[in-house]
């Protein structure tokens, strides 16, 4: 097992990493935190230094762009009937319902923004109140992945910690849990001090997987390996923030300018020459509150106003948000068009979050097998069956906004050419036999054809046994009735 010593060496060098540096950096844009927040203006004096300006406006306004746009892929991955999971097999389909519920899928939304937003998040297996195996997000900034190598006992560990809370204002408790493919341990640590083993937890280490037997007696199990699934946004595990980032800093710098330009400038300038008072004060004064000045005969006012290059500005503004969704490949809900728009041009705008969507779901498929190769271990030792992954596959199914004036003429169409095709086939009823007749009008109409020949046939046989009954009746009158 590791040491307390080998613990905090591993957290920290982790923490300092390249990967996490740049995954807090996402973190922090998807919540706002831009680099704008951290501006400062400066000036050269008259002696040649550089000083801090604490008298100009400095307007500091972030502008979440990279927040809708990790948020619309999520939502529109996870778009369609939440029904992603299925089986042609209802008995293990009705299994597979009560793992992949609207909990675990609650906890894939968290895991797939920031897998989105960091550049790669987790999810871990743990055992349920119902003694089943149930999965929970994972921060990835609280994961460390240890390798055999890098540990002194040559093993394979997984270390996750989490503030759990803060004591008095001052002092972090954080939690941590060790975990190898037999078993978890539990430590603490308060602020920067020691890490010390964990005294609130009940079993430490814990097995796995925790059961009872018959006469209350526990004992554990392990899963086998150690039960931590990582999904990765691309090979290089790179935030989304990557290619839009450079970008959201130029369109906040321009926002702020402006704002700043328009604080500073909304004052006219007045140009005074021959003032008849006393100083500058009174000069003010006079301009502020009696609106009006007292000035030598060659002496005079002139008002003198700034016009803010606005233009340009507006234009940057404009092209930077069209890069934003175009580069960070998003659908930009603000865009213009001629006012036709049709779900042609719908789905045209759709195009690159349909593209940057696809590339993540291949991750996401090869992500969630791992996790039903786990599940379909667990229902057949339970259920002494011997389902296969090959029984399950995905149907992620999104959904795309439409005009509903194209989906009634749409509808309008289709329902003409079905009536079309149903007068070509009466058409040609004395031609071809009742039972084609039947067949085609249930292939246009979408009907099950052996259930309703099946119908038929229950209804033909029926009017026979009736005209077998209505033949062996007699008339009021005794006499056999003639067909003539």
């Amino acid at each position: 097992m590791l040491t307390a010593d080998e613990i905090k060496r591993f957290i920290e060098e982790d923490s300092s990493s390249g990967k996490k540096r740049r995954a807090r950096q996402g973190m922090k844009y998807y919540e706002g935190e831009h680099k704008i927040m951290g501006a400062r203006l400066f000036y050269v004096d008259g002696d040649g230094d550089v000083k801090e300006d604490l008298l100009r406006s400095n307007i500091k306004i972030s502008h979440p762009f990279f927040t809708e746009l990790v948020d619309q892929q999520v939502q529109y991955m996870l778009s369609g009937d939440g029904d992603f999971i299925k089986s042609d097999i209802p008995e293990l389909q009705d299994k597979l319902n009560t793992y992949f519920d609207d909990a675990f899928w609650a906890e894939v939304y968290e895991m797939l923004t920031g897998c989105i937003a960091k550049g790669f998040d987790y999810m871990y297996a743990y055992q349920t109140a119902d003694d089943r195996i149930g999965f929970q997000w994972a921060d990835s900034m609280g994961v460390v992945e240890v390798r055999a190598k890098d540990a002194d006992d040559k093993t394979e560990y997984i270390i996750f910690w989490y503030i759990d809370r803060v004591e008095k204002g001052k002092k972090a408790i954080k939690r941590i849990r060790v975990w190898d493919k037999k078993q978890v341990y539990y430590y603490v640590q308060v602020g920067n001090g020691d890490i010390t083993e964990d005294d609130e937890a009940e079993l430490n280490p814990k097995p796995h997987i925790v059961s009872s037997d018959e006469k209350g007696e526990k004992f554990g199990s392990s899963f086998g390996f150690i039960p931590f699934f990582r999904l990765d946004n691309g090979s290089k595990q790179a935030s989304g923030l990557k290619p839009v980032k450079g970008l959201i800093d130029d369109y906040d710098l321009m926002a702020c300018s402006l704002s700043n330009n328009l604080q500073d400038f909304t004052d006219a300038i007045y140009v005074v020459s021959g003032f008849q008072g006393a100083d500058l004060d009174e000069m003010i004064h006079n301009i502020r509150t009696k609106k009006h000045l007292g000035v030598a005969p060659d002496g005079g006012l002139d008002i003198k106003t700034v016009d803010i290059p606005y233009e340009a500005r507006k234009v940057k503004l404009e092209l930077d948000e069209k890069n934003i969704y175009r580069f960070g490949m998003g659908f930009n809900s603000a865009q213009l068009g001629d006012g036709n728009i049709t779900n042609i041009v719908i789905k045209s705008r759709y195009a690159l979050l349909d593209l940057k969507c696809n590339k993540l779901e291949i991750r996401l498929k090869e992500f969630l097998r791992k996790i039903i190769r786990v599940v379909l271990d667990e229902i057949n030792r339970m259920e002494g069956t011997d389902y296969q992954v090959k029984d399950v596959y995905f149907n992620f199914q999104r959904e795309v906004m439409t005009n509903a004036q194209d989906n009634a003429q749409i509808e309008l169409l289709d329902a003409q050419k079905q009536g079309q095709k149903l007068d070509n086939v009466l058409k040609v009823g004395n031609i071809i036999d009742e039972g084609t007749i039947i067949q085609e009008i249930c292939s246009i109409l979408d009907i099950d054809y052996e259930e309703i020949k099946g119908r038929l046939a229950a209804v033909e046989d029926d009017i026979q046994s009736v005209q077998r009954a209505l033949e062996g009746i007699v008339p009021d009158d005794g006499a056999v009735q003639d067909d003539e």
